[in-house]
């Protein structure tokens, strides 16, 4: 992606059903489950790059032994350097009592970060922090084992003052307004509160203290603890949770907005953001790996068992489809198809554009994740030149010469890779004026490869910003001098932010937003825009199920053609000589693509919680009374 866009995170979860002697005697190390956390976290890096954490919970322990084990990092490779200090730890021990290394109970026992259950996470810092604070996994911890939490999540709440107003309602002192933390301490004062009923209910039955301890474990009931700590969450969450005796959870929201994906056997239960990562670390088969269901959890009790429980009423399926546009793995079976179909759609209005003069045009991507709707891209106009030559060569009939037949069969998509993203330039100097000469190196160009006067198709994930387009690709591409340079962004207009755990907060940021603006500027309109503002504010004190989306009107008086055109004319830059066009895929054609993953509100305003209408009202707030702040 050329503009690129920041995910918020990833999770894995291993629980290891076998004990960790199993482990040695088939695998040849009691090390198994973090050697496969590992991997799990390395295949799911796309997801968060400025920090990783881990967590591992030993089961069944003697008091006064250390049973939890965490580390995090926001190092520049923070998964290398979390594995870095565990193997350190490990090595360490190790080499100090040389008795450990055949004796599973003995490592158990003194070694940390070995354990049965395991919680990995990835993230992106996003409102600018990236503190070692703000990376997960979290802890809460407690004397009492069953009352320690330690949660990880891929998740944002659009709601979080009212989730953490509530929590002071409780009596409670919440540390800070973060979501995770909020969510964190909603979910433990009702596990605090489970406990203590469970702890009076054995006390009861004529059970000590001690005794009471290993009923607790076995008789708390997860999904009941969640039912009550989710009630009021709004936003998009794949969240994970590890209990101290040894229980585990990971909830998905119930519009089914973020991915979680389970596999379970006789050795293992593995849980993570991504499919591919399970099959590829387990060697599993894709059928075999399951999608959590809207609003539903899986929940591993402390004796191995697993089973689905539903905590919320599932909503209508509203999955983020950016996942399988750009963050997710493109390697997943669906998803590839699904990127292909998406290069393979837009076709049209690349054939349109270049007035269907095949022969002169040359294809291209930007580098990487467009790679695969470049082919479908390709192999559409290949089946569409296929039809015309079949066309052409009827027409001629038996009377077609060697050299007519040739002539046709010779024309065929003109395929290169123009653009070569040069990943080891940094852009370091913060000044404006040092810097935009900087960014427009960032890529290179194929010399040779386009001829003077071809068109020049290029495709990309989306077109967020366009910053990047502007200030450095459309200037090297003119240097290969083609008549007209049409990008294409496999993904439609970006009008409007997330909320639920992508990092677009701001609608002036938006390449689609400043269009349509200039769109009002051009039609003295500008009036309308102000009713909007108006509007907007008259709803500031609503409650979040009866807000209005009216930003909707800021676009509704253009068409998509129209954006598209005025996007193409604020993206050239100054002295270029190509014409430059710029197409986005439309919105039904993004449906038929993917169609399980319908969560389009990036695209058009259509948000599948209350919550959304109010951040993208808020947003819009800010862009005209000129707060650069984020909308939550």
């Amino acid at each position: 992606m050329s503009d690129a866009i920041k995910h918020e995170c990833g999770i894995s979860v291993i629980r290891l059903l076998k004990p960790l002697e199993y482990y040695k005697e088939k695998y040849g190390t009691a090390f198994y489950g973090v050697n496969k956390m590992y991997l799990m976290m390395e295949k799911q890096h796309n997801r968060g790059q400025d920090g990783a954490g881990f967590a591992s919970i030993k089961l069944d322990v003697k008091a006064g032994e250390r049973y939890m084990s965490r580390v995090r990092s926001c190092q520049q490779q923070p998964i290398q350097d979390i594995f870095a200090q565990i193997n350190d730890r490990i090595n360490t021990e190790m080499k100090e009592h040389p008795e450990y290394e055949h004796d599973v109970a003995l490592q158990k026992k003194h070694i940390p970060y070995i354990g049965e259950l395991l919680l990995g996470h990835v993230r992106y810092g996003t409102f600018g922090k990236n503190s070692i604070e703000s990376v997960h996994p979290f802890l809460r911890q407690n004397n009492w084992m069953h009352r320690n939490l330690i949660v990880a999540g891929n998740f944002n709440m659009t709601n979080v003052h009212e989730l953490f107003d509530n929590l002071v309602q409780l009596g409670q002192h919440p540390k800070e307004m973060a979501d995770t933390v909020t969510v964190m301490e909603k979910i433990g004062h009702f596990l605090d509160d489970a406990v203590a009923k469970l702890y009076k209910q054995i006390k009861k039955e004529g059970y000590t203290k001690q005794q009471a301890s290993p009923l607790i474990a076995e008789r708390l009931k997860v999904y009941k603890i969640l039912k009550r700590a989710a009630k009021n969450f709004d936003g998009g969450y794949a969240m994970a949770g590890l209990l101290g005796h040894g229980d585990a959870f990971v909830l998905r929201d119930p519009s089914g907005i973020r991915p979680a994906y389970y596999y379970r056997d006789d050795e293992v239960v593995v849980v993570a953001s991504e499919r591919p990562a399970i099959q590829t670390v387990f060697n599993v088969p894709y059928d075999e790996v399951k999608e959590l269901d809207p609003g539903a959890a899986i929940i591993i009790k402390k004796n191995g068992s697993s089973a689905i429980h539903q905590i919320q009423e599932p909503k209508e399926r509203k999955a983020c489809s950016f996942e399988r546009i750009y963050f997710s793995r493109g390697s997943d079976k669906e998803i590839y198809q699904e990127r292909k179909a998406l290069g393979k759609l837009v076709f049209p209005q690349i054939l349109e554009s270049i007035n269907e003069d095949i022969k002169n045009t040359v294809f291209s991507y930007i580098p990487n994740t467009a790679e695969t709707s470049f082919y479908g891209m390709v192999k559409e106009a290949q089946n569409y030149l296929n039809k015309k030559k079949e066309e052409q060569i009827l027409a001629l009939g038996t009377g077609i010469t060697g050299e007519q037949l040739h002539e046709i069969l010779e024309v065929r998509p003109r395929i290169e890779k123009v653009a070569i993203k040069d990943a080891k330039l940094r852009t370091f100097i913060t000044q404006d004026s040092s810097r935009d000469d900087l960014v427009a190196h960032v890529y290179d160009i194929s010399y040779g490869s386009v001829k003077k006067g071809d068109n020049l198709v290029i495709i990309d994930d989306s077109i967020v910003r366009g910053t990047t387009l502007k200030k450095s690709i459309l200037r090297i591409l003119d240097r290969l001098s083609p008549k007209k340079i049409i990008v294409v962004s496999s993904a439609p207009q970006i009008r409007y932010p997330d909320c639920y755990g992508i990092d677009m907060a701001k609608l002036e940021d938006f390449i689609a937003f400043r269009a349509a603006l200039a769109l009002h500027q051009d039609n003295n309109t500008m009036h309308v825009v102000e009713e909007i503002y108006k509007k907007c504010l008259t709803q500031v004190e609503s409650r979040d199920k009866d807000v209005i989306n009216y930003v909707k009107e800021f676009y509704a008086p253009f068409t998509a053609k129209e954006i598209s055109k005025k996007t193409g004319e604020l993206l050239s830059p100054e002295g270029i000589n190509a014409e430059v066009s710029i197409i986005y895929q439309t919105i039904s054609s993004l449906h038929e693509a993917c169609p399980k993953n319908l969560g389009d509100w990036y695209f058009t305003g259509n948000y599948p919680t209350p919550g959304g209408n109010r951040v993208v009202n808020r947003a819009f707030i800010n862009f005209y009374e000129g707060n650069n702040e984020r909308a939550y």
